[in-house]
């Protein structure tokens, strides 16, 4: 057992990853029966990515990521009825229903979205660290981008301004392994996706993103240097999603040899039976965990079911600040 981990710690972690994991299948379910409209992209298989990278964060901190957002607002501590309500476009949502499964934001959380397109969310977080090295609030913004993005013109565009004028930004790669239905090694020309910082002079690692223990660990160390003045850090979080890239991607692009694979790897799994190994608490109350849980999730999509539709008179509100 980490000495440096308190009992809360673990406890967090594990039910975090687990709301995530519950609140995505119920998603899921409500997708097939027709209650979420448009795209839908699942998190799981990739919570220990998000949930390590929230043991590090600030209150204050921002975060901006893509399209995969539930499991993001989720460790930001968002109500998960909100986001329910949100991807079924309902007004009781973080953005009144218009924003739904992609486009989602909290002000007040400091989570400025779910971006739908690829990539376009770097120049933001970019953008939002310059904002916190202005105000020198000691704030840093965590920009999500994953690994299809990194072929894009814009990331490297956001690497050189961040790298030139020291923006106190941590960019974290979730590398699972496919963009949409092409694999990495297809796709991108290189070990390591972190290195395509090295010629910014940005520094980065290599991360397993399937041990909770081992994101936060590392999380912990780049937020540490980010948040001392030294400009931004790279991370690359190898992760797996155990879902195809949207709702209607049935993902026949890998074997299921693979796809059992990681799932031995299942980042869940893995903390809960570190937990119990460990005796940091006892099967009970996982259980407990975990019933509280399914209860939570079962709520939520109940509030959103019951919850009422914008009027048309909303298409009209919020589109300029």
């Amino acid at each position: 057992m980490n000495k440096k981990i308190s009992k809360k710690d673990y406890i967090t972690m594990y039910s975090t990853m687990l709301t995530i994991r519950r609140f995505e299948e119920r998603a899921s379910q409500l997708y097939g029966r027709g209650l979420i409209g448009g795209f839908c992209h699942l998190y799981i298989g990739q919570e220990a990515v998000v949930v390590g990278v929230l043991m590090s964060i600030n209150s204050k901190d921002s975060v901006v990521t893509t399209y995969r957002d539930h499991g993001h607002m989720i460790a930001r501590g968002l109500e998960p009825k909100k986001i329910m309500a949100e991807l079924t476009g309902r007004i009781d949502g973080y953005s009144k229903g218009k924003g739904g499964s992609m486009h989602m934001f909290s002000k007040s959380n400091s989570f400025y979205g779910g971006h739908g397109i690829v990539g376009a969310q770097a120049p933001v977080g970019t953008g939002i660290a310059f904002a916190h090295k202005y105000k020198k609030d000691k704030f840093i913004c965590r920009t999500y981008i994953g690994d299809g993005a990194m072929n894009n013109g814009q990331v490297f565009e956001s690497f050189n301004m961040a790298a030139l004028w020291k923006l106190p930004v941590l960019y974290i790669i979730e590398n699972n392994q496919y963009g949409m239905g092409t694999s990495t090694s297809k796709s991108s020309a290189g070990k390591n996706l972190f290195k395509r910082g090295e010629p910014f002079g940005i520094p980065g690692s290599v991360v397993d993103g399937m041990d909770v223990l081992k994101v936060r660990e590392a999380s912990i160390k780049a937020g540490n240097y980010v948040r001392s003045g030294k400009g931004p850090y790279i991370l690359e979080m190898q992760t797996y999603r155990f879902k195809g890239h949207s709702m209607s991607d049935p993902a026949q692009y890998r074997t299921k040899k693979e796809l059992d694979q990681y799932k031995t790897k299942d980042p869940i799994e893995k903390l809960k039976k570190f937990i119990l190994k460990n005796k940091i608490i006892s099967k009970n109350e996982i259980t407990k965990i975990e019933n509280n849980i399914l209860r939570e999730i079962k709520q939520a999509a109940e509030f959103a079911e019951k919850s009422p539709k914008p009027k048309k008179s909303e298409l009209y509100m919020d589109v300029y600040a």
